[in-house]
């Protein structure tokens, strides 16, 4: 009998999380250990758990899935992420298997693909919803991905797209430090820079452009 896998769940919408524990529990070789609804709790539960899956939402607080996924690919590159999300667009997808997804389903999929997507990752097979559109699964396995011409999007370090986030998301210096076992001067050269390289000069501007790239949701 083959032992079950351990999938540990980052999302945090409640209701969601909960229907996903209810659903997926019920799927064959599939043992949850653990869930987060943060980012930062998520990495947290990563080095506790070692699970053997991920099923990550892109859009999280206090750290996004693109960083969680290079944080857990850098330190545990065997684990396998499947991420589930509500972003169709190209470049979602391409930075989504750039930073080291091993799936990608959207949201509105029935259980049935849900339980495929989970398998398929698990079997080491990628997986992407039949409603992404061919032609970008094919563009990044042949290596032909280009998402834009070099903008200035490109130059902000990872770092300090973990720290605009950050900000935008209202947090102060001291809190940004903490999170981060930072220093708080740290956090200011990297928010100094961050508003030099995109001339942007307030937090409400910072706020704008964080919304902009997907970074945060918008609150409705």
């Amino acid at each position: 009998m083959s032992s079950k896998k351990k999938m540990l769940i980052v999302e945090d919408h409640q209701l969601l999380r909960e229907g996903l524990k209810t659903m997926i529990s019920a799927f064959e070789n599939i043992e949850i250990v653990g869930e987060a609804d943060d980012g930062l709790e998520a990495i947290r539960k990563v080095r506790n758990i070692r699970p053997d899956i991920i099923l990550l939402d892109l859009s999280m607080p206090k750290m996004d899935g693109i960083s969680i996924m290079k944080e857990v690919k850098s330190q545990f590159p065997d684990i396998k992420i499947l991420v589930l999300t509500i972003h169709e667009v190209d470049h979602y997808v391409l930075e989504a298997f750039n930073a080291g997804a091993d799936g990608y389903c959207i949201k509105n999929a029935s259980r049935q693909e849900l339980e495929v997507a989970i398998k398929s990752v698990i079997d080491g097979k990628r997986y992407v919803s039949p409603g992404i559109t061919s032609k970008v699964l094919e563009g990044y396995i042949q290596g032909q991905k280009k998402l834009k011409e070099k903008s200035t999007w490109d130059t902000v370090t990872q770092r300090e797209r973990e720290i605009l986030k950050l900000i935008a998301e209202g947090y102060l210096n001291k809190e940004i430090a903490d999170f981060l076992n930072i220093s708080v001067k740290t956090v200011e050269k990297h928010r100094a820079n961050i508003m030099k390289k995109l001339d942007l000069h307030n937090v409400a501007s910072l706020t704008a452009y964080a919304i902009e790239r997907g970074l945060i949701i918008q609150q409705a």
